[in-house]
């Protein structure tokens, strides 16, 4: 496949948008954008997560012969429990902690900006994993509702 050609005017725009996509500030205010997405996503997942269980999962667990009740009850608390705390590291991302210092000096709000943004990446990532750890042990948990020999 041949590659296209851009007129210098693209290149030049192109050039000026990728020189502003390094400027600290533009990074950092992509890494919240993100980060307050992902935060939304993980709020409607778990809930949804929490009403499918709820409708489609086993009523009484007390049907469930003793190892799959408790694997039910180990993976759904820790399910829940991995998207509740990347629930929480994703409203970390956006907010931070409440008394952060804003600089005045400009080396020093660049260096923030900087630190913010790995901070809001990592927290994400975290947040992404953990989430997806949740709803996979969520899953499971209903999985076992449906295939498990009661007693």
């Amino acid at each position: 496949m041949p590659s296209p050609r851009f007129t210098d005017d693209q290149l030049r725009d192109a050039e000026d948008r990728a020189e502003a996509l390094r400027d600290p500030h533009q990074q950092l205010r992509l890494a919240l954008q993100q980060a307050e997405g992902y935060r939304t996503y993980l709020s409607s997942l778990t809930g949804l997560l929490a009403a499918v269980f709820v409708l489609k999962g086993q009523e009484d667990l007390s049907k469930l012969s003793d190892g799959p009740r408790w694997a039910v009850v180990a993976l759904l608390a820790c399910g829940f429990l991995g998207l509740i705390i990347a629930s929480w590291l994703s409203v970390l991302a956006v907010h931070d902690r409440p008394g952060v210092e804003v600089y005045s000096e400009p080396n020093r709000l660049l260096a923030h900006e900087k630190r913010r943004t790995r901070q809001i990446w990592r927290l994400v990532e975290a947040a992404r994993w953990l989430g997806l750890f949740g709803v996979l042990a969520v899953a499971g948990a209903v999985i076992v509702t449906w295939v498990a020999p009661g007693q």
